[in-house]
């Protein structure tokens, strides 16, 4: 074989080797794009199933929603913090439709997620989320998604935002829409059996969105105005417990356990509340000569003045028969005079069939002002309309005041009981000269109150040598200027009288040599100061019935702001103003004389102190009126 024949061979060799080696290549490319293939379909499977799982997980959460009779605005909320926390919307919100009288419609946010630029929004135009309301207007995509029941998409986030805040600047809507990180808006209708509730609407960073996702907002949808409907059930039941059947005002029940709340808020906010007590005239008289139908006629009558009259924070209620009940919130007498004039006059304009019309006869009470007792403001309240009723009927009457508490005199009275039942550790002599003085007092004269001032006085030197005369004054002088200082109401005051009169009559039970001590007091020797306000509220005032009121403002007078005070370790709102006022009276007058282990301080390092303390143990706006007062006095 020549040589030539030779090379041919192995480039066909070659030439077949190369061939084997491309379609082996090509084999294998093949095989890679179907390996790659099957890669993206196996994730978007996944994607898939992970959306239908997670769909599944939402749809039983709202389902258990449904199953725990929750209130419908709470079930809202938790069902819009699943789509935007759950299911990654970058906003969330359902909407309802709401009705007004003049025939036009709005919609009012019932829930939605946690947006900067929405609250911003809110913001500009000075309104509230749950107060606002969103224009409804009838050409616009979101109403045509309601109105056809029909599922809709759009990119059109600026008109959609522009549709609910007309009034926003072009700049305003441009800066809101940037930091809603949305390209596209979903409106989604919800219906309650056959009526528009009104929609949902989701905001997405995508595009668009997709046909698995419109399925499942379908799906939430319905699960939506199930829960719409469920709830909207529950609200209607516990709504059927709390109303009277004939008129649809509030019962007894529920306007017994308001008024109690009330009364506590009226404490805590030093606001006075009004209660409204009317009776229908003439019921008796309208049943024998018309029929029991007509006098729930004239019932109903007067239940749909007191709904028409009530602002939208009172408590219009039907407590029984005839009888009927408002409560008034933050409203004096005054105002309640005022306001059940008008219902009076209201009742009296109604022309009824058959009967021609109908009045009420209405008594009025103010807590604080009259008493700070539910029971006895509603005895005086009832007691002013039975006036009503006497003097003739179709008018208002207010209660009668609440006597005024004579301190002094209740002071006097105590201090003999005090003395004269042995509630204290005093010598005969002693007890002999201080029933002398008061005595003496009883009988009014220009010097009765000095007089009762030195007896108190007299008191404390037996356990403090060094108490001087004429500090008790002194101290009632100052605590009543910083109660005028703060407003304080006059009732109050005279407490407050009384109450410096008294607090410190527990050391008395102290052994005198704990307070000459020049070392620091022992763990022990502090407990048994401790107790001095306990033994003067609970041993030696509690029997007595006249000061019942004064008992909580000493029993507290040692309680700190921050809760570390004693004996009750109260905090803040829980102290009694009146007994925060006597500790900062009590500490500045401490601070003022001198001890046995230190000279007295001077006003402007007492002032120091105090401020020091401030947030700690006393109120910081009552130490800054202190101070200011302090500095007027000197």
């Amino acid at each position: 074989m020549s040589i030539f024949s030779g090379i041919k061979d192995l480039l066909g060799q070659i030439n077949r080797i190369d061939g084997s080696i491309y379609m082996q290549g090509k084999n294998f490319a093949d095989v890679y794009a179907r390996n790659i293939a099957l890669e993206e379909e196996i994730a978007a499977r996944t994607k898939e199933l992970e959306q239908a799982n997670q769909t599944i997980l939402t749809l039983n959460s709202v389902w258990e929603m449904m199953n725990s009779s929750q209130p419908l605005s709470n079930m809202l909320d938790k069902i819009i913090n699943i789509l935007h926390n759950d299911m990654g919307y970058s906003f969330a919100s359902i909407l309802k439709i709401e009705h007004r009288e003049n025939g036009t419609s709005y919609f009012s946010a019932k829930a939605y997620s946690e947006n900067q630029s929405i609250n911003k929004a809110f913001e500009i135009v000075s309104e509230a989320a749950d107060t606002y309301e969103l224009p409804y207007i009838l050409n616009s995509i979101v109403v045509k998604a309601i109105i056809e029941r029909q599922i809709y998409s759009t990119p059109d986030i600026k008109g959609i935002v522009q549709m609910f805040f007309p009034s926003l600047a072009d700049e305003q809507l441009n800066e809101i829409i940037s930091g809603m990180h949305s390209k596209s808006c979903t409106i989604v209708p919800l219906h309650k059996t056959n009526d528009a509730f009104g929609c949902l609407i989701v905001s997405s960073d995508r595009d668009g969105l997709t046909d698995t996702e419109m399925n499942f907002l379908s799906l939430y949808a319905n699960q939506i105005e199930l829960a719409i409907t469920v709830a909207g059930l529950f609200e209607e039941v516990k709504k059927q417990a709390v109303t009277d059947p004939l008129t649809g005002l509030y019962n007894r029940r529920y306007f017994e356990e308001t008024i109690t709340k009330e009364a506590e808020r009226s404490v805590r906010l030093k606001q006075p509340f009004s209660l409204v007590s009317l009776d229908l005239d003439y019921l008796k008289r309208i049943n024998d000569t018309y029929g029991h139908q007509y006098g729930d006629l004239a019932i109903k009558t007067i239940a749909n003045v007191l709904k028409r009259e009530a602002r939208s924070i009172d408590v219009p209620a039907r407590i029984g028969g005839e009888e009927f009940n408002v409560l008034l919130p933050g409203v004096d007498s005054k105002g309640g005079y005022t306001a059940a004039e008008r219902i009076r006059k209201s009742i009296e304009n109604q022309v009824l069939d058959t009967i021609g019309g109908v009045t009420a006869s209405i008594g009025v009470a103010t807590f604080s002002e009259h008493s700070d007792r539910i029971d006895e403001l509603t005895e005086m309240a009832d007691q002013a309309m039975y006036q009503a009723k006497l003097n003739g009927r179709n008018q208002v009457k207010i209660a009668a005041a609440k006597p005024e508490l004579n301190w002094k005199k209740t002071a006097i009275d105590t201090f003999m009981d005090i003395i004269a039942k042995k509630r204290i550790p005093i010598d005969e002599k002693t007890a002999e000269k201080l029933n002398e003085k008061l005595t003496e007092i009883r009988n009014e004269n220009e010097q009765s109150n000095d007089i009762l001032f030195s007896v108190v006085d007299m008191i404390s030197q037996m356990y403090n040598r060094m108490y001087k005369e004429g500090t008790t004054k002194s101290k009632q002088l100052l605590a009543v200027m910083l109660a005028k200082k703060i407003d304080l109401p006059q009732t109050e005051i005279d407490k407050l009288k009384l109450a410096v009169l008294l607090y410190d009559i527990g050391n008395i039970m102290i052994p005198e040599d704990i307070f000459s001590k020049k070392e620091p007091l022992t763990e022990s020797e502090k407990e048994i100061i401790k107790r001095h306000p306990v033994i003067a509220a609970r041993e030696i005032l509690k029997p007595i019935s006249k000061i019942q009121d004064i008992i909580p403002i000493i029993e507290s007078h040692h309680e700190n702001w921050d809760g570390n005070g004693y004996p009750g370790h109260k905090s803040g709102i829980e102290i009694p103003i009146s007994s925060q006022i006597v500790l900062l009276v009590d500490a500045f007058y401490a601070m003022a004389e001198d001890r046995p282990y230190r000279q007295a301080y001077s006003i402007d390092k007492i002032i120091e102190i105090i401020r020091k303390e401030a947030g700690r143990q006393w109120n910081e706006q009552l130490v800054e009126d202190f101070i200011q007062v302090i500095k007027t006095k000197s």
